[in-house]
């Protein structure tokens, strides 16, 4: 075997390998052309994603009015000293959830009362 046969049988050998495996990667690429078959997803608009934030701040902002809005309303109601010390001593609670829990039910001491049980 001279020595043009040893280099020239080692490359067809190569050249084989190489065929396999560029025909194994062939197969596998048509098999994930395939898959990924899908149309194509549509961009964006930087005037849609505008408005969607301004949509959001939007919600934010009234949702902040009526809160400020009910919080208004419930300084408005009167409340008795002895009603709160009442229920912060009997429920064990902060004077502020008392304060709160009495203007929520309009100053009357059982239906307060009932809130913080349930």
């Amino acid at each position: 075997m001279s020595s043009e046969q040893v280099v020239n049988g080692g490359s067809e050998d190569t050249d084989e390998r190489s065929q396999k495996k560029s025909a194994k990667h062939d197969c596998g690429a048509a098999d994930l052309e395939k898959v990924t078959d899908y149309a194509e997803e549509k961009e964006i608009s930087t005037q849609d994603f505008s408005g969607a934030i301004s949509l959001i701040g939007d919600q934010r902002n009234k949702q902040a009015a009526e809160k400020i809005a009910r919080e208004k309303e419930l300084l408005k109601v009167l409340i008795k000293k002895e009603d709160v010390d009442l229920i912060v001593r009997e429920m064990e609670i902060s004077r502020i959830k008392a304060e709160r829990t009495l203007r929520e039910h309009h100053g009357n001491v059982v239906k307060a009362l009932i809130a913080l049980t349930n």
